[in-house]
């Protein structure tokens, strides 16, 4: 799209980051709600503001190759897809049927890859997972493998034939950036969807890695390594018109990590409203992670994609609603089934026409946060105790279609998910399985098989979003949410 002059496109950044600043306290909002007395800016703004809309959906589609019915299914319900490098002629079906569709392709930062599908018998494939060949490693630079203490090349645990590379140097930065924008330039892909942003090696291996004193110093090297690595990508990518988009692990334990790798075009989040084993706590909502995910949001700028791994229906209820907190322009809600992500999955919570955001997000007295839409209205409990919100009126439980009380009670850990009655989705229908995929290919998947059946995505259609003020004032009558909550464990990164 056309480029705004550099002063006006800083001015708009500027009025954002004080809108962003606004979130942190409850009281003040920089929304359409000037007529009510709220804040207004002093002068005309510069052009209207990002609609605050409900959660889109999008596809990590690195599982099996698409079909052609899931093809057409993503294409008519998702805002973007991300696919294997190999799915060229999925990418120009998807362009085909929606030319608004964003496409990217998967890129590992961190790894170099040498199972059947990546190679060829000794040569690297054509078109890889990774920026850089196992055999072009291997035989040209064998020094951009990272070692240990001693010497050894490092092998991720559970992930065969994936290999550590060394993410600090300056060199292998460059040459996984050049490689991976040609490609990208070639294939005609809106982007790239780095995997491996990671802060820890931990997950996939226990190595110490050669030069380093222990795990902390290993884990720091490549922290560092990743800031610069993004910057050198990122750089490269945006000269040619392309977008970077990092899958960031654990930015929660690292203030201000979230903001820094999202700032090109945005972040993904795969562990998004994952909840702690231990205390019932949802985890998005520690640290600082939180506060950079509404600034995020806040600006409209920069695409937020979650996943939230939905084992049941509280998980699903719990992701979406969060992702409603945080709704915005570019946010964007997978719930996904299954591990290796192939399935293009579908939410009834994403036919609840929420519609767009009338106010921020609040946080309550009790810890919960709240949100109104046009359309319905949204609770988060992120605590490890009951919480209670006073919803708007008139409004009906999503699960259940229940009319509800004046307050309700929401389980530690969960989330509840109000409509218009009329807002109701109607019932999923499950689309005919398609045998026949697109194009001979040999994709490699990025993710362990799993033995989880699987589905084909429902036909529904997408949802629009909601807003509304809220109130912490509580009433007699109360009601608990659907299911007590159960806990999961924290997944690893999926390379």
């Amino acid at each position: 799209m056309p480029k705004e002059p550099l002063n006006r496109r800083r001015s708009r950044r500027l009025l954002g980051l004080l809108c962003a600043a606004a979130l942190l306290a409850p009281s003040a909002a920089c929304t359409a709600g000037a007529a009510a007395g709220r804040p207004v800016p002093p002068v005309a703004p510069l052009g209207p503001l990002p609609k605050p809309l409900a959660p889109c959906g999008w596809w990590y589609g690195i599982g099996e190759p698409p079909t052609n019915r899931e093809i057409s299914f993503a294409a008519q319900h998702y805002s973007l897809v991300v696919l294997n490098a190999t799915e060229t002629h999925a990418l120009r079906k998807l362009k085909q049927l929606n030319p608004k569709i964003k496409v990217l392709v998967y890129k590992d930062f961190s790894s170099a890859r040498n199972y059947p599908g990546a190679v060829e018998g000794d040569a690297d494939a054509p078109l890889l997972p990774t920026g850089i060949g196992y055999f072009r490693a291997h035989r040209e630079h064998p020094h951009w493998f990272a070692v240990d203490t001693q010497d050894h090349r490092i092998e991720w645990n559970s992930y065969p034939k994936h290999w550590q590379m060394t993410v600090w140097d300056p060199v292998y930065q460059k040459a996984w950036s050049d490689a991976v924008t040609a490609e990208v330039v070639r294939e005609g892909w809106d982007g790239v969807l780095a995997d491996n942003d990671f802060s820890s090696l931990k997950y996939y291996s226990s190595a110490v890695l050669k030069g380093t004193e222990n795990a902390a110093e290993s884990d720091r090297l490549i922290r560092d390594g990743m800031d610069t690595f993004l910057t050198t990508a990122g750089d490269a990518l945006h000269k040619v018109g392309k977008m970077l988009i990092p899958n960031v692990s654990e930015s929660h334990l690292t203030a201000g990590r979230w903001s820094a790798h999202s700032r090109y075009d945005g972040a993904m989040e795969e562990n998004f409203g994952l909840r702690d084993t231990g205390t019932g706590e949802l985890l998005t909502f520690k640290g600082n992670e939180w506060k950079e995910l509404r600034s995020q949001a806040a600006l409209g700028e920069t695409w937020l994609l979650l996943i939230t791994h939905t084992k049941g229906a509280r998980e699903e209820r719990v992701g979406y609603a969060t992702a409603a907190l945080l709704a915005s322009p570019h946010t964007c809600w997978s719930g996904a089934t299954t591990r290796d992500y192939r399935n293009p999955d579908w939410s009834r919570y994403q036919n609840a026409k929420l519609g767009e955001a009338t106010e921020t997000a609040n946080r309550l007295p009790s810890g919960a946060w709240d949100r109104r839409f046009t359309g319905g209205y949204v609770a988060v409990n992120p605590t490890g105790k009951p919480a209670r919100v006073t919803p708007p009126p008139g409004l009906v439980n999503i699960d259940g279609g229940g009319a509800v009380p004046a307050t309700i009670e929401v389980a530690a850990g969960d989330a509840v998910i109000l409509v218009n009655p009329h807002g109701l989705p109607t019932a999923p229908t499950t689309a005919t399985e398609s045998t026949t995929t697109t194009g001979p290919t040999t994709t490699p998947t990025t993710t362990e098989p799993t033995t989880e059946p699987t589905t084909e995505p429902t036909t529904t259609t997408t949802a629009e979003p909601t807003t509304t003020t809220t109130t912490t004032t509580t009433t007699e009558s109360t009601t608990t949410t659907t299911e007590p909550p159960t806990t999961t464990e924290p997944t690893t990164p999926a390379p």
